[in-house]
């Protein structure tokens, strides 16, 4: 951390020096804090700004934007906060106060008050430093809940007893997995406690409300998803008990048994080796929640065979129409369903397609079913051996190789992705004589089949040739 012995920290930040100014000239007291700081302390880039002002935060707000050339984003008097966004900076100048709560919510009574208030409400003591920028002590760190030596020792702690801390705002729980995954921190052993204690109060009731909303808790979730090893963020709700509230599903998967072969023999912590290997392949959010999910179904589908072991038939079909009801629970854009049931319903085809003597239909079936998500598909199959054997994992991962590579020569030469019946239907009804109708739709189908099978080429020609056999022998 670039702080000096005697905690002063120089900002090299004309938007800060230009708050700075306005301080000085306004005489009004002003500190920047919370994440801003956080994120300077470890030497990382943020374009989020919060300034604590003592005195009238609008008020100081609107004479910064006249600085800026720019009028304020949005203001609210009721909290004493006001937004100023200028040349990708987003700066929220807030009164400082302190905040009451009421059980039901997490909407704070405010009342304007000092600097020390204003950090206790925070939620954790690495988010409640600030630095002065006024003239007299310009860069002083203010650091009442040793913030530093948290931010030193990679420490989340509660500034306050952290019951009254996730009482207050339960969301601050998610909070705290998510910047242990995302930082990369622990979880100090009484917060941690605090978090089992308060679990509760994150709860919807059964008419889906609750003291905190269910977009607010998804998208601190999907946030732990986006973290560089989720695993980690995952672990911690599990350990809780956050998992069984926000994503009971998921929580299902420990202690459920499955074979060895190239899979962790814990389905649930199988899912999380896999979610991390996937995690250093692609930052697309739904292929990630789609590696979280994809084994979802097998514990309601668990099987012992003898001579076999644990089996799990049918878990990806299952898995896959699991997703409406988890979507819609958990607020999920449902434009991104279909991508995510397709991929759980086809996890496990491509390992079957392995085989050297593997027909060209088979993989054509695999194009056409996985469209433009195919090689989604064979970057969730490489993710999802997780075997500790080294010689396992090279087989495997050769295996998918191979069937990629196959993937690659039948997609070049027959053009089956996303691909229709190159005859069309007002075609079909011409030839067959046929109003629209169910029929068109099934003769369509039999020429795709046909294309699939390998029994004509993907050519109109050929298509449309077959359309007249099929019609011919009909007579």
């Amino acid at each position: 951390m670039n702080i000096t012995s005697d905690k002063k920290y120089k900002f090299e930040n004309k938007i800060l020096a230009y708050i700075s100014a306005l301080a000085v000239e306004k005489e009004v007291p002003v500190y920047v804090v919370g994440g801003y700081v956080r994120d300077a302390l470890m030497n990382k880039e943020c374009n989020d700004i919060d300034i604590s002002v003592i005195g009238d935060a609008i008020e100081f707000a609107d004479s910064a934007a006249e600085k800026f050339g720019v009028k304020l984003s949005a203001y609210y008097k009721r909290f004493g906060t006001a937004l100023l966004e200028t040349d990708g900076w987003k700066i929220e100048f807030a009164s400082a106060r302190k905040e009451s709560y009421d059980i039901d919510s997490r909407k704070p009574n405010v009342e304007f008050s000092n600097l020390k208030d204003d950090l206790s409400r925070r939620d954790f003591t690495i988010n409640a430093l600030a630095v002065s920028l006024n003239k007299d002590d310009y860069g002083d760190v203010i650091d009442l809940f040793n913030g530093l030596e948290d931010l030193r020792n990679k420490i989340l702690r509660t500034p306050l007893e952290p019951e009254k801390t996730f009482s207050d705002d339960p969301l601050r729980m998610m909070r705290a997995v998510r910047f242990a995954s995302q930082l990369q921190f622990e979880i100090h052993p009484e917060t941690f406690e605090g978090i089992q204690q308060m679990k509760e109060r994150l709860r919807l009731k059964n008419d889906n409300t609750g003291v905190v909303s269910q977009e607010r808790i998804t998208d601190e979730f999907l946030k732990i998803l986006m973290s560089s090893k989720p695993s980690i963020g995952l672990k911690l709700m599990q350990k809780t008990g956050l998992m069984e509230i926000v994503f009971p599903e998921f929580a299902q998967l420990e202690g459920v048994d499955q074979r060895k072969d190239f899979h962790h023999k814990d389905v649930f912590y199988h899912t999380l080796q896999v979610l991390d290997n996937i995690c250093r392949k692609t930052d697309d959010l739904w292929l990630r929640y789609t590696a979280l999910v994809h084994d979802i179904a097998k514990p309601p589908t668990k099987k012992f065979i003898e001579g076999t072991g644990w089996t799990f038939h049918g878990h990806e079909e299952l898995g896959a129409k699991w997703q409406k009801k988890i979507f819609n629970r958990m607020r999920l854009p449902l434009d991104k369903l279909p991508y995510v049931e397709k991929l759980v319903r086809l996890h496990l085809r491509p390992i079957a397609l392995a085989d050297e003597n593997v027909t060209d239909s088979a993989i054509r079936r695999l194009i056409f079913e996985a469209g433009d998500s195919i090689f989604d598909l064979m970057k969730l199959c490489r993710a999802d051996i997780t075997s500790k054997d080294p010689d396992k994992v090279k087989k495997f991962l050769g295996n998918f190789d191979r069937v990629e590579k196959r993937i690659l020569e039948v997609e070049e030469r027959d053009k089956i992705r996303n691909f229709q019946s190159p005859v069309r239907g007002d075609e079909i009804m011409k030839i067959f004589d046929i109003p629209p109708s169910k029929k068109v739709g099934e003769i369509k189908s039999m020429i795709e089949e046909a294309i699939l099978d390998g029994i004509i080429p993907n050519e109109y020609d050929a298509a449309l040739k077959y359309a007249y056999k099929i019609k011919n022998e009909e007579v």
